[in-house]
């Protein structure tokens, strides 16, 4: 893929880089903060290739790209000229508090989801080989990869230091000594000697200091990180230019890290515990029902990009109990969606959705659901409907199993060894197992069984019926036969749209190919959508990106839901017009439901007359 190409492309249509307030990327999507949503073209950039979809939630514009949207970050940051370390510009559109806390919370844990993911896969493993007597807590081996998995979870106030100080606007590396004080030797070793004592025996300037263990911690360093940047702004606007690089700084951690263990700490962990409590008495009240309720759910606020409102809890119960029931829970809503795509992958006979399902199974078994929704189970609606029941029974399972898992991580199929406990396998981890597989096997089964259209030749009415094993279509105007990847529009020349071919016209007219009626015609005139008597559903698109004459070469002699039958007048266009504009005549031809039969062949020479066999459907 050309990531410098598709940047600038992306760039384009999100009102160009004067209109970027942030961008940052998760594991398949950009998050776009601009400035004026307005000026964002959705819709077009939707039609990109490289582009799988486009949401906007949660106060941010978000294109989904796929597993190599790294890549296309940093072509979109040099592309815009941004910086790794630039400060967050503000917006000009005010957002609800619900989009704000959505994107602080992306915004500080998204940069570093990559880790904070295979650093819990590590953790799981380890639990397996320990299990499996494959290592020993006392060996080397098993202390060296332990500390690998457990280093950013132990100083995740440093990492969430700095993230929090980049998105809060200020220096990130100001916040980042913050969570250092916090998780620094001196303050563990007080901790470590309140807890003997029971007693509170350091005080700071005469105040007594309630010491706490802040290593693993989330929402005490990222208040501490609002208020260090916040006094930092204070110090830049008054402190002189000479001194304020210095003194600013000294500003922030003189006043933040007392007043982090004096008050924002306690009050912080007491929310922390609050929210844990609050959370666990929901799950305890009916588990199954919060499993199926959540396994449900899960993936709708996935494609909405409020999934993010959740890590953050998470996290939160793994540093309050040492364990979290949520992440198995999702499990089951990530499974159910690769359930429902290999459904698809088993019952399409369409090659290009074949490959497209393959691959988002791959990536989906390891928690990246968002090709696989994106790209099949939410445009065909039942398998998406389908891995989401799944989920709900998985989810249900789980819950009413009381699994948990022991370190943090995204749901995929690693998430099996974060489930077992420390005692060793019981049956909460056999519920995980169970749940997982129910919800993957009933999204399977139901998406084999009725997750895709049916062919058109099963509805066909009786006079059609020489029709079953296959049918011609005859061509809707007299050209030269141009092969559809030939095309020079990547979306049509990729397949995505359907197959078919190309008419490089000759003359001025488009007839109905087949008996049928109008299902669709443009505004501008420049293409028409045709649904036959069969269930062929054909789209024929005159030129290249003639959209943009605004209809003016172009005339209609039918409506939408006329009955046309073959060799009637569609369209007729000025052919010199179009040329003289400067646009590509070439007309792709296209089976819009490909997916529904079994191969579209080209069956036209180098030329075709209009109403000459042009496409053999083979049901």
């Amino acid at each position: 893929m050309d990531y410098q190409t598709l940047a600038n492309v992306i760039l384009s249509h999100v009102g160009g880089k004067e209109n970027i307030s942030s961008v940052v990327h998760c594991a398949t999507r950009l998050r776009f903060k601009l400035k004026e949503m307005k000026k964002a073209d959705a819709d077009g950039l939707k039609k990109e290739p490289g582009v799988i979809m486009v949401v906007e939630s949660g106060g941010q514009f978000q294109v989904v790209i796929g597993n190599h949207v790294h890549d296309v970050w940093l072509a979109v940051c040099d592309a815009a000229g941004l910086k790794e370390d630039a400060p967050v510009v503000a917006s000009d559109e005010k957002s609800s508090l619900f989009s704000r806390l959505i994107d602080i919370i992306s915004g500080i844990f998204t940069p570093f989801i990559g880790i904070l993911a295979a650093s819990g896969i590590l953790k799981g493993i380890l639990a397996l080989a320990v299990v499996c007597n494959w290592l020993t807590p006392e060996s080397g081996t098993y202390k060296i990869w332990f500390a690998a998995s457990d280093a950013l979870f132990f100083f995740f106030p440093l990492v969430l230091g700095y993230t929090a100080g980049k998105k809060f606007g200020g220096n990130p590396f100001i916040t980042m000594a913050i969570g250092g004080a916090l998780t620094h030797p001196l303050m563990i070793a007080a901790f470590d000697a309140a807890q003997m004592t029971g007693a509170v025996s350091e005080t700071f300037l005469g105040i007594p200091v309630t010491f706490l263990n802040y290593s693993g911690s989330v929402i005490p360093i990222i208040l501490a990180s609002w208020v260090s940047c916040w006094l930092e702004k204070q110090g830049n606007r008054f402190l002189h230019s000479a001194v304020k690089n210095f003194f600013s700084p000294v500003l922030c951690i003189a006043v933040t890290v007392p007043l982090t263990f004096l008050i924002i700490g306690p009050v912080a962990t007491w929310l922390s515990q609050g929210l844990a409590n609050g959370y666990q008495a929901i799950y305890t009240l009916s588990p199954w029902l919060a499993g199926g309720a959540m396994g449900a759910l899960w993936q709708v606020c996935v494609i909405f990009g409020l999934h993010w409102g959740l890590v953050p809890l998470m996290i939160n119960n793994m540093a309050v109990f040492g364990q979290d029931s949520m992440l198995p829970i999702l499990l089951p809503a990530v499974l159910g969606q690769v359930g429902a795509t290999l459904g698809i992958f088993l019952r399409s006979r369409d090659k290009q959705q074949k490959t497209l399902a393959g691959s988002a199974v791959a990536a989906g078994i390891f928690g990246i659901t968002e090709p696989a929704v994106y790209g099949l189970t939410l445009p065909l609606r039942r398998p998406f409907i389908f891995g989401c029941l799944g989920g709900s029974l998985g989810g249900a399972i789980v819950g009413f199993s009381g699994t948990h898992t022991y370190s943090f991580g995204m749901a995929n199929v690693f998430s099996f060894a974060q489930m077992i406990p420390p005692g060793g396998i019981d049956a909460t981890l056999w519920g995980g197992i169970v749940g997982s597989a129910a919800s993957f096997m009933l999204a399977l089964l139901l998406t084999c069984i009725a997750g895709l259209p049916k062919a058109p030749a099963a509805v066909a009415a009786p006079a059609q019926k020489p029709e079953a094993d296959g049918m011609t279509l005859l061509a809707p105007m007299s050209g030269s036969v141009l092969a559809l990847d030939q095309v020079t529009d990547a979306t049509f020349a990729s397949g995505v749209l359907g197959d078919g071919v190309a008419i490089i016209p000759v003359d001025c007219r488009v007839v109905a190919p087949f008996a049928g009626e109008v299902a669709s015609l443009f505004e501008t005139k420049h293409a028409i959508g045709l649904l036959s008597d069969s269930g062929v559903e054909m789209l024929i698109h005159v030129g290249i990106d003639t959209v943009k004459l605004d209809g003016k070469p172009f005339t209609a002699h039918v409506s939408v839901g006329d009955r046309v039958e073959p060799g009637d007048l569609l369209l007729e266009f000025d052919r010199a017009a179009i040329l003289e504009a400067g646009f590509d005549l070439a007309t792709p031809i296209i089976i819009s439901n490909s997916e529904n039969f079994a191969s579209v062949n080209n069956v036209a020479p180098t030329s075709v007359q209009a109403g000459k066999p042009l496409l053999a459907v083979a049901v």
